[in-house]
Order: structure tokens, then sequence, then C-alpha cells
């Protein structure tokens, strides 16, 4: 069974005027996506500035997004790291939490070999029963999970079961389609590309701009499952621009400001992010208030 279907929010971590984690923020934002529509919580991934947590708050967040969401919604932990016992710490951490699932990114900077990405994803999964969700993003990692071997893992891997495909590779996906023939769930990284990749076979989206159209990225997804192709095309071509936007500068920088522009955070960042250019940020306003977002 799927750890869920659809949109799942790449969640931004609300931070204080003075860079603490706001806990008090960030019970406010899962119940907003509760009541928004959104399938899924994605806790302390790239959108959630995990990069520059320390580990003490990193798995404070993901007890208070799993406290607060208590059933009613799946929680998925980022867990990821480029150091294999890392990973394997901070997931073994999180499963305490009683999350539904794990996202890992692959290594970076260090990277590794095919056969590295087999063996550290093996062994987290030796150590966790929690489903892993892999997460291939090369553009930040320099690391890029080949369709077999993704296949190889999904197969050989009992816990590891979906992958979030952020290469923008499509080609690359329907081979991973064609050669998984249903053995992986396959989400979506990019948010320009959820329905063609689910057209593929794909189940829904890890999403930044769920963020703040959770509704929209719900329906998209929920118009394809119900065989409204027309009506998820419609709202896949609708985000176009607004997707452009929220990626004109390195995410979170451009969705963080949008939340503050729609009061759900203050928009602060972490350095080395810094605050959004301010040509940027008109494109950013133009963008949402064409799209018909209230702020």
């Amino acid at each position: 069974m799927a750890i869920f279907k659809g949109s799942g929010v790449a969640l931004v971590t609300p931070f204080t005027e003075s860079m603490e984690v706001d806990y008090e923020q960030l019970r406010k934002l899962v119940d907003y996506h509760v009541e928004h529509k959104t399938d899924a919580i994605i806790v302390c991934g790239t959108s959630g500035e995990s990069a520059t947590q320390t580990v003490e708050e990193h798995l404070e967040c993901i007890s208070v997004v799993a406290e607060q969401a208590n059933g009613r919604i799946p929680v998925i932990a980022g867990t990821g790291s480029n150091d294999t016992v890392t990973a394997v710490e901070l997931s073994q951490e999180a499963a305490k939490c009683g999350v539904d699932g794990l996202l890992m990114v692959t290594p970076y900077y260090n990277k590794c070999t095919q056969n590295g990405l087999i063996k550290h994803y093996s062994t987290v999964a030796e150590k966790v029963s929690t489903p892993i969700i892999m997460y291939n993003v090369p553009s930040r990692t320099g690391c890029n999970i080949l369709p077999a071997t993704a296949v190889k893992l999904a197969k050989e891997v009992e816990s590891i079961v979906a992958i979030k495909e952020a290469s923008g590779n499509i080609s690359q996906v329907a081979e991973l389609a064609h050669l998984a023939d249903g053995c992986i769930d396959i989400y979506s990284g990019n948010d320009d590309q959820i329905l063609p990749l689910m057209s593929l076979g794909g189940i829904g989206v890890i999403s930044v701009t769920a963020n703040i159209i959770p509704d929209d990225t719900h329906d998209l997804c929920q118009k394809f499952f119900d065989g409204d192709f027309e009506g998820a095309r419609e709202l896949q071509l609708k985000a176009i621009d607004l997707c452009k936007a929220l990626f004109c500068e390195v995410n979170p920088i451009p969705v963080k400001k949008a939340t503050e522009l729609m009061g759900l955070t203050n928009g602060v960042v972490r350095l080395p992010l810094t605050e959004m250019e301010p040509e940027h940020t008109e494109m950013l306003i133009k963008a949402m208030k064409d799209y018909g977002i209230d702020f």
C-alpha cells in the first residue's frame, strides 16, 4: 500500500526573527494543510531548510509535526544525509516519532557510485522498518539514481517503496516506470511536471507549490485519478507561471516569501539563504496575483 497518493507538501520550516524554529507556527501550518486537502506532510526536506538545522531541531520538528498531525494526515520525515551512519541515526530517531515514512535524499558532495547508492539505502533499510522514499535530485546532490538502481533496490529491499523523482528528465522517469512495472511508487519532485509524471504511472507529487496552493495541488492529482484529464491539465498549465516564480531563486527562498505574503510565516530564512531580490519579489507577487491567490 502506498504511503500516500496525491499531493504531499514539502513543508517550509518557520523561524522567529532571532532565527529559532517557531514550533507554534509549525503546528499551525500542519493544521492549515489538514484543512486545505493536502494528502501528506513532508517535514525537514529541502524546503524545510534541514541543511541548516541542528540535529536537535531536526528531530524536534519531526516530533512536533507528527504530534500535531495526530494521525489526521500521513507524515514523512526527511532523514537523508551524505553520511550513511548519520542517515541511520536520524531515521531511527524519526521512526520513534511514529512517522509514516522517511524521505532520504541521495548522498551529496561526496556522492557515490550506483553500487554505493545500493549499499547506502540498503544499510539504512536494515536498521529501520519504516517505509523509505528515495529522493533523486541530481541538480542539488550531483548524484543520480539510475532507473535500474531504483528498481533493484525496490525489488530487493522490502521497506524501500517509493522514489521522489526530481531529475526533471521525463525520459528517465519513463524508463523507470517501464523497468519497475509497478514495483515502486513514483512521486513527482517537480511542480511543473506533476501531470506528465502521473501519466507515466506516478501516484502524486511532493510539492513546493502546495505550500501556497494546497487545494489546487490536491485537486490536480485527484482529477487525474478520477479520469478528469482535461481538468487536471488545466490546473497544471494554470500553475506554470507560478512554478517559474517559485524557482526564480533557489528553493525555498521564493516559497518562504510567498508564505510571508500570505501571512503563513514571517518569511525568515537562514544563511546562506538570503532575502529575495526585489525584482524577483515583484515577479512572484505578479504570478501570485495572476493565479488568484489572496494576500
